[in-house]
């Protein structure tokens, strides 16, 4: 199956620039509606939509700014949630993290990842896994692009974003305003004008912001 997984990403996405972030190149689908539907279809009917196809607003807005404040990942252990294209979790990589881990539920999304690691020459551990119920490991900076969006997703994520936080993680979000992020935990850190394709978001720029989630006190609730 990896080797499957390898040769799709490789067929339906080319090895582009991102927009935000040139630094990094990742396989880029052209057609987003085209892939969208194939991977819903006779490739699997069971997948999540191609999340790692696409460069999503919020992944490279924390790229950018991960890029930009090196000094927020160098030497240290990251993980990198959701990870898609691996487009934050490359940038950690090329930003001098000790070790980055790639966390996906998507075996497609761990085949992308791995291969444009490659192409960026970083190492990058890709993990098809979901641990939004246990915990971040010993990651000392956890990075997530775009989670918040959907209501049950979000309520998944927040949980397991806090028990991290609490453990002493940093803990960056990007997030181009989705309605589900709970923005009374976070502290805005930084807001960037995003490119982004008309086919997905019905716009060319997307306003989003770089979150650092407070910690708080253990709630019951949470």
């Amino acid at each position: 199956m990896p080797e499957l997984s390898s040769a799709f990403v490789r067929l339906h996405a080319r090895l582009t620039p991102v927009a935000f972030v040139p630094e990094v190149r990742l396989h880029q689908a052209d057609e987003p509606i085209g892939l969208w539907e194939l991977t819903e279809g006779e490739f699997s009917s069971d997948r999540p939509p191609p999340f790692w196809a696409f460069a999503w607003a919020g992944g490279q807005a924390l790229a950018r700014y991960v890029t930009d404040h090196p000094e927020l990942v160098a030497g240290r252990r990251v993980l990198d949630l959701a990870s898609g294209s691996g487009l934050v979790a490359i940038a950690a990589a090329r930003a001098g993290a000790a070790t980055v881990r790639a966390v996906e539920v998507d075996e497609l999304a761990v085949a992308a990842v791995a291969l444009n690691a490659e192409a960026n020459a970083v190492r990058v551990d890709a993990e098809f896994a979901d641990i939004l119920d246990g915990d971040a490991g010993d990651a000392q900076v956890l990075l997530a692009g775009d989670v918040f969006y959907s209501q049950a997703m979000a309520n998944r994520v927040l949980r397991f974003l806090l028990r991290a936080a609490r453990a002493g993680a940093l803990v960056l979000v990007g997030d181009p305003g989705r309605a589900f992020l709970p923005r009374d935990r976070f502290d805005e850190l930084a807001v960037y004008d995003v490119p982004v394709p008309p086919a997905l978001e019905t716009v060319r720029v997307k306003r989003t912001t770089v979150w650092q989630l407070r910690p708080g006190l253990p709630k019951a609730a949470d």
